[in-house]
């Protein structure tokens, strides 16, 4: 989308949206100085070892488990906070997260989260969080495909509750404005730089064309091409999106390095090679002060690694549950002392 100035319906689309935000996570600040990277030290002490084995097993049958569960952890904590909310099934009191409309369909790597949540069980019995795990899942998941390793801050409790409506409503979309995108973030304390660090996690995984099919034919009602769409790259995406084709199709996020955490994601949008809206929003947004860090990030690798590395950690400390807030759920689909589908009761500790 080239840019142009904000309508006053789009900021008042913002303040809305930051009003909302408020409300929803009115109660817990936005970060938590008791979350700590040694906090499993004497409990689980293996704890990131195990998640990263069954992440590796995984990836010798799943090249796009990474970028999924890496998408995980940022879906729960932009929605009520870094508790593990997105992991609930639906049940007789809850609205599974993973119906609403940014996840349906979409979200993916729940198996291989139980898979770890089931070692973590045998090793460490109810100690790990499922909130943990995600935000473990999402530092293994970059370090294994060539990107950053950081200290993960620990000790995340687990909701008992998921919030469906927050999650259609204040998770990031791949069709939106920079404008809209820069007011989700800030409403949860991410600044600009935040925004295109941790967009630059699409520099691995898929995306289904459903996310992006409305740049190829018709953007905005325009009965054209978005504009700002590379034309070599418009005519490889019509051809794996024709129109009126299977809309869950998944192409690569990054067509250079798509399996490697590199920052060729950048250089990919000065090409105007990126794949969703909300991608090339950040360079082609004429003006606004994301082309320069886009700029930098192309430049510079290790600025963006070191970059990310901040963001992450950031978004991890998005109102997370500690002490004796919450629980630590023994199952990640379910809430202790509930009946699941398959008839179980599952206790709390």
């Amino acid at each position: 989308m080239s840019s142009s100035s904000s309508s006053s319906s789009s900021s008042s689309c913002c303040t809305l949206l930051i009003g909302l935000l408020c409300v929803v996570l009115l109660g817990g600040s936005l970060s938590h100085g008791q979350l700590s990277p040694t906090f499993y030290d004497s409990t689980c002490p293996n704890a990131s070892n195990i998640v990263r084995g069954i992440i590796s097993e995984a990836l010798k049958t799943d090249a796009r488990i990474g970028g999924s569960l890496i998408r995980l952890h940022f879906h729960d904590c932009f929605v009520n906070g870094c508790d593990g909310s997105l992991l609930l099934n639906n049940s007789a009191t809850i609205q599974s997260e993973k119906e609403a409309p940014p996840n349906n369909n979409s979200a993916r790597g729940f198996g291989v989260v139980d898979n770890i949540k089931t070692a973590l069980e045998t090793a460490c019995p109810a100690t790990v969080s499922c909130a943990d795990i995600l935000a473990i899942a999402a530092e293994e998941s970059v370090s294994l495909a060539g990107g950053p390793s950081w200290n993960v801050s620990l000790g995340r409790r687990d909701s008992t509750t998921a919030n469906r409506t927050a999650a259609g409503l204040f998770l990031p979309g791949p069709t939106e404005a920079l404008s809209v995108l820069k007011a989700k973030f800030l409403a949860v304390g991410l600044n600009s730089t935040d925004l295109v660090a941790l967009s630059g996690a699409h520099t691995f995984g898929r995306a289904q064309c459903s996310t992006f099919i409305n740049r190829l034919y018709n953007f905005s009602g325009s009965g054209n091409p978005d504009p700002t769409l590379n034309t070599t790259y418009l005519s490889t995406l019509q051809g794996i999106c024709p129109q009126n084709g299977n809309t869950t199709v998944v192409t690569n996020l990054d067509l250079t390095t798509p399996d490697v955490f590199d920052n060729k994601y950048f250089s990919n949008l000065q090409s105007l090679e990126g794949l969703l809206q909300s991608d090339q929003e950040l360079f082609s947004t004429t003006g606004d002060e994301t082309v320069a860090i886009v700029n930098n990030f192309t430049a510079n690798q290790t600025a963006f690694f070191a970059s990310f590395v901040v963001s992450m950690i950031k978004m991890g400390n998005i109102s997370p549950l500690t002490g004796t807030a919450g629980e630590i759920r023994l199952n990640c689909g379910k809430v202790n002392n509930s009946t699941g589908s398959d008839g179980l009761l599952y206790s709390s500790m």
